[in-house]
């Protein structure tokens, strides 16, 4: 295929949109390949289009190589089954919401579990119809509070979501690890840089849950990676490693002590130094002492409940992991007013002691075992106590995660530290089990004749969104830089010559290529400058540039490669060039 550039629907731009941030943003529009609609929401052009399809053919290349069935399933959808699932309201102002002209309650698809599970309810009835994997590439929506980063976040945007449906948990765990190698083909064939982080279902329920995130320092999530293994996780999913746990017999008393002005741990800190307080026969540190965070919980429909979190002194309190150590329970940190209720509680002096006394419920950061001892609250003005053992001075009901990770905790499993990585979510497969399957009583006779429940994974995957993160991760000062298999085309031919002579041999040229199956962008463009045609050439992000230039009338044609060296060709050796270095290895 042959486009030429003096026909092709294509504007590039030399300065960065105001509203850009990140460099996927800033180029793709700059490139021509979007253009920004509204708030989150984009036109794809030609450039953009062409290379959006190419990533939409390779995962349907891999989906369909894992036994997958492609379907396309409506974006409106009826009200009804999101309210059977609950997810009418869970999903709160996140959903499209709009009325027909009956009045009837619809949405914009944010997401497709419900309409699959009906889907195989109405056409299966027989252990014999399974397993089944149906997947569909389809537009998604959801109103984003603070749409960003051009297509990386955006209200709608081109997903591919599929669904396993097996009889036993092992047709099940077989679906989730096809679907695990078919998502790894695709980000190697894609040359995306990524980790499989272990992660958490969160709203969509299930067991198993991996994340696959790719590297880069815009990324909105957090995850680990091991320095001496394999091991990586969303900050979300990290286990902390606990301690063994401490033999208290014969460890001294508790005590009180006064501690004025010493309000924050730091001051606490420097008040138990100056005290000539040690722990373990060294100075006090910060991880030594207890923090005693007052939260509320509460399950759904159910009234709040008063908790207290302990995590150690040295650490800051991550609600978001605390949010998925408490689901399905919500959480909210106590306000003055429940301060007010409770005399028991003393606002920066809460210590686990008093909650155990009158009954609230206890929750502990892992490092807090049997046997360790801390310097914490008092339960009163200006008093901390030394020395109060866990196990013994108070329980624990609950371990849960809620501390900060830091670079250099330990990995599990003796896999060295940690250390933080940022990353952008492309893909997250899950092993949902029965929670869809018995909401709408997907009923199937087994091979005994009785009625049994399939179980289901759901596996998605972010086809904007790669097309972003490959633009965030193969960049440079210039502009984009494709991956072949990525790429709008494969070879950019330039005319960067007044002389005919060149212009002829540049249709040739691409005339010849075409022919070789090779699909071509030139840049036939008449009246102008090379320059320009050279700055074109490497915003756009072609992996082969072919210049007719200067050297044309010696017979040479400057081949450079996109992000690598530049070749000196001889005009009758190029086509076979080109043709060796698009296909590569095949």
């Amino acid at each position: 295929m042959i486009t030429r550039l003096s026909e092709l629907f294509l504007r590039t731009l030399r300065e960065d949109p105001a509203d850009a941030e990140v460099p996927s943003h800033k180029l793709l529009v700059r490139a021509g390949y979007v253009r920004r609609a509204a708030p989150g929401i984009y036109t794809w052009l030609p450039l953009g289009l062409r290379a959006l399809r190419k990533i939409e053919d390779v995962v349907r290349q891999e989906m369909d190589a894992i036994g997958g069935q492609e379907v396309l399933l409506p974006a409106l959808l009826p009200r009804e089954p999101y309210e059977d699932t609950n997810r009418w309201t869970e999903y709160g102002d996140n959903l499209f919401r709009l009325k027909d002209r009956k009045g009837a309650d619809m949405l914009l698809g944010p997401t497709h579990e419900e309409m699959f599970t009906t889907a195989v309810k109405d056409m299966y009835s027989s252990y014999k119809d399974f397993p089944v994997t149906l997947y569909q590439i389809q537009t998604k929506y959801r109103d984003e509070e603070r749409p960003r980063a051009g297509v990386l976040r955006g209200r709608e945007f081109t997903m591919k979501d599929s669904y396993s449906f097996d009889m036993t948990e092992e047709g099940l765990e077989d679906s989730y690890q096809r679907h695990r190698r078919a998502y790894q083909n695709i980000f190697n064939r894609l040359e995306i840089d990524y980790a499989i982080c272990q992660a958490t279902s969160g709203a969509m329920g299930g067991s198993a849950s991996e994340e696959f995130l790719a590297v880069s320092p815009v990324g909105e999530d957090t995850f680990v990676r091991a320095t001496d293994g394999d091991y990586a996780a969303n900050v979300e999913a990290v286990v902390t490693q606990a301690p063994a746990e401490r033999d208290f017999a014969g460890a001294p008393a508790a005590e009180i002590h006064e501690t004025p002005e010493a309000a924050t741990i730091e001051a606490l800190v420097d008040w138990a130094r100056e005290a000539g307080i040690e722990v373990d026969g060294r100075t006090v540190e910060a991880a030594d002492t207890l923090k005693c965070m007052v939260i509320k919980t509460r399950q759904q429909g159910e009234d709040w409940e008063l908790a207290g979190v302990l995590i150690p002194g040295d650490r800051q309190l991550d609600e978001k992991r605390l949010e998925v150590s408490l689901e399905p329970a919500e959480f909210e940190l106590a306000e003055e007013a429940d301060f007010a209720r409770h005399d028991f509680l003393v606002k920066g002096y809460v210590g686990p002691k008093s909650l155990n006394d009158n009954g609230v419920r206890v929750l502990a950061d892992p490092r807090v075992v049997s046997g360790t001892s801390w310097i914490t609250g008092a339960d009163a003005p200006q008093r901390h106590t030394v020395g109060l053992v866990a196990g013994r001075d108070f329980n624990v009901d609950e371990f849960v995660e809620a501390a900060e990770i830091r670079e250099g905790d330990p990995a599990p499993e003796g896999q060295g530290t940690l250390r933080l990585e940022r990353g952008i979510e492309l893909g997250h497969i899950f092993q949902l089990g029965r929670k869809y399957t018995e909401a709408f009583n997907v009923s199937i006779l087994d091979e005994n004749g009785k009625r049994a429940t399939p179980t289901m994974g759901s596996y998605g995957i972010g086809i904007t969104r790669m097309l972003a993160v490959l633009a965030e991760q193969r960049h440079d000062d210039k502009g984009l830089n494709w991956p072949v298999e990525v790429a709008p085309y494969q070879v950019h031919v330039v005319v960067a010559n007044k002389d005919q002579a060149a212009m002829a041999a540049g249709d040739e040229l691409v005339d010849k290529l075409d022919k070789r199956g090779i699909e071509v962008l030139f840049d036939d463009r008449p009246k102008v400058s090379p320059g320009v045609k050279f700055k074109d050439a490497e915003l756009l992000g072609m992996p082969f540039i072919a210049i007719l230039g200067r050297s044309f009338a010696d017979g040479i044609i400057e081949l450079r490669v996109r992000g690598g060296e530049t070749l000196e060709v001889p005009v009758d050796d190029i086509v076979d060039t080109l043709v060796e270095l698009v296909r590569g290895d095949e």
